[in-house]
């Protein structure tokens, strides 16, 4: 082997160390994603730590939003444009920049401003972290980006709740009361059914109220937190083992039933409050 194969070696071994174990974090808009995300980082102790050094990153769908042309930026600002179809996605530069960062590369992520409508010049780095959260409307519905993800969760929140939360979000950024409850009849709520809805199913843990319902977030934390511990090996080697990672969904399941009294609905793993439990 020669100077640059070795080097090749070294450098191809760094990555595989560094092979994040990727969770998908999905749900209609304004569920409380993100802000799931962000309360998992905190429950970790990651958000105070530099983001050179994080262990745990948030990566969001949000940043893969297609350069819009003359038109649709026009359509945009009169909100006649479908921000919640499959088509609004740059689905392929999702794809490579997940693949880049499974790979355990450093990564450059676009950043789309919703003010404008449009990506901005500045990009954020990712760099290799032991868990990956990616969060998004529609992040299951790409079957190449849906079968990525080792863990994937759905964050179910009332549809009532999730309209008031987006009329307050996109007053705040100066938009016509108006504008928003038609963009959200035209666009919003018809795509929420079509298209996000129906990737409720491929969820392995179902988050009902989101960052409300503490008995979840701390389970996956837990589950997190294992995994940081060096836990993900023993988990690789099971998936290895089992047909679609069958042993990780058992495993939750039995946690969540035996800890937290989870209800156990066509394979998947609801988790409830103590208070919301049926009696």
């Amino acid at each position: 082997m020669n100077n640059m194969d070795f080097f090749t070696h070294l450098d191809n071994v760094e990555k595989l160390k560094h092979r994040p174990f990727l969770i998908g974090v999905s749900g209609g808009t304004a569920s409380g994603k993100s802000t799931v995300c962000a309360k998992i980082m905190e429950l970790l102790g990651q958000n105070k730590v530099d983001h050179r050094q994080r262990k745990v990153v948030i990566v969001s769908q949000d940043s893969f939003y297609k350069v819009l042309t003359a038109e649709q930026k026009n359509k945009a600002l009169k909100g006649q444009y479908n921000f919640d179809h499959p088509e609004a996605f740059d689905t392929d530069l999702m794809y490579k920049t997940l693949k880049d960062i499974v790979e355990g590369s450093v990564v450059e992520v676009p950043t789309y401003d919703f003010v404008t409508h449009s990506r901005l010049d500045d990009r954020f780095t990712v760099y290799p972290a032991d868990v990956v959260l990616f969060e998004g409307i529609l992040v299951f519905y790409p079957q190449n980006v849906r079968d990525m993800f080792h863990m994937k969760l759905f964050v179910d929140t009332d549809s009532d709740v999730r309209l008031s939360r987006r009329v307050l979000r996109d007053m705040s950024l100066g938009r016509d009361l108006e504008q928003i409850l038609s963009q959200y009849t035209t666009f919003v709520k018809p795509a929420f059914e079509e298209f996000c809805l129906p990737t409720k199913k491929y969820a392995d843990v179902i988050i009902p109220r989101g960052v409300d319902n503490m008995v979840a977030i701390n389970l996956i934390v837990q589950h997190i937190q294992d995994i940081l511990n060096g836990d993900i090996c023993k988990w690789q080697q099971r998936a290895a083992a089992s047909s679609q990672g069958r042993s990780l969904k058992r495993g939750m399941s039995e946690q969540s039933d035996l800890q937290n009294g989870a209800v156990n609905l066509s394979g998947k793993r609801v988790l409830l409050e103590p208070s919301s439990r049926p009696h």
